[in-house]
């Protein structure tokens, strides 16, 4: 039986509910404001500071908000690390010129103003990820509370030190740091990986399971194609207008992954997990399960199938 049967009756099992996505939707604003709330914090303490100046140019003697003003003037962090001294002196009295002696006593709520702006860029560009990542951590959840549940040991990657350890009792939040599990249901050792590029077809996948121990994981296991067990892609994305794109991206995705396999004579099992698919998606979705095109597949806002498709992941 094919193991998307398990939590699937037809293709419509798999489209996005209206309460789904307005959920989905709620959960973005509520990151969005989280986010946004150490920006809130230096839009006031800038604010606090800057209003020691009586006029716009005694903003150049206040040393302690030289990188607020850059950020006012439209620089990013990312942009100050390419500018000279001399660049970012220029853009701050630019600033000056331009829009603070223009606002005349209001120059130090331009100047807030003018931070927030440029901040919310920063924002609109981590937003971009955040359904991604948080997809990355629905799936991650769902697959630590099955290995938990079924009493399974079981190793986490942190993200940022690329070190293997054995999960914490409180492992609250973990998912905001991993990058890798690795257990042992039995049927041997596995390693699953977020975000990697094979290396044989040179392609970036969401996520890929192997047939190896963590303590084994090297670049030439990465490179070996019959150490995958399964390849999947993931899309976090929640709102509708967007998801026919995500589909096509993932289809290209996993068409590329069975023709690189195939070339090689083998057939790792293929997923995909997503969180806005609608009624055409689900169609075509559910044919590529029925032919064996695609070995599961699971609506991400779907508590039941998430959990199914993270214990089959689990049992492989």
């Amino acid at each position: 039986m094919r193991p998307s049967l398990e939590h699937l009756e037809s293709a419509r099992s798999l489209e996005t509910t209206y309460e789904a996505i307005r959920a989905g939707f709620l959960v973005l604003a509520l990151e969005k404001n989280r986010q946004a709330t150490p920006f809130i914090a230096q839009a006031r303490a800038l604010k606090i500071a800057a209003g020691k100046a009586h006029l716009p140019k005694e903003l150049l003697g206040i040393p302690d908000i030289k990188s607020g003003l850059l950020t006012a003037a439209g620089i990013s962090d990312k942009a100050t690390n390419y500018l000279q001294e001399s660049d970012k002196h220029n853009a701050v009295c630019n600033l000056i010129e331009k829009f603070l002696e223009p606002a005349g006593g209001d120059f130090v709520e331009e100047i807030v103003f003018r931070f927030l702006l440029t901040r919310g860029d920063t924002l609109g560009g981590s937003m971009r990820n955040i359904g991604g990542f948080m997809a990355q951590r629905r799936l991650t959840r769902a697959i630590l509370a099955y290995l938990k549940i079924a009493g399974h040991r079981f190793q986490w990657l942190h993200r940022e030190t690329k070190a293997w350890a054995e999960i914490p009792e409180d492992d609250v939040d973990v998912e905001l740091f991993l990058s890798g599990l690795c257990w042992n249901t039995g049927k041997g050792q596995r390693t699953l990986l977020y975000n990697i590029t094979v290396p044989f077809f040179r392609n970036n996948v969401d996520l890929l399971l192997l047939d190896c121990p963590a303590e084994n994981l090297s670049r030439e296991i990465i490179s070996t194609p019959a150490a995958y067990l399964a390849l999947g892609e993931l899309k976090g994305g929640i709102d509708p207008a967007g998801a026919d794109e995500h589909w096509k991206t993932a289809r290209t995705a996993l068409k590329r992954i069975h023709e690189a396999f195939a070339e090689k004579g083998l057939k790792p099992y293929t997923f995909f997990v997503g969180a806005a698919i609608e009624a055409k998606m689900a169609k075509e979705i559910w044919e590529m399960l029925k032919s064996g095109r695609l070995d599961n597949a699971a609506n991400l806002s779907n508590d039941t199938q998430l959990a199914a498709v993270s214990k089959w992941l689990c049992t492989l």
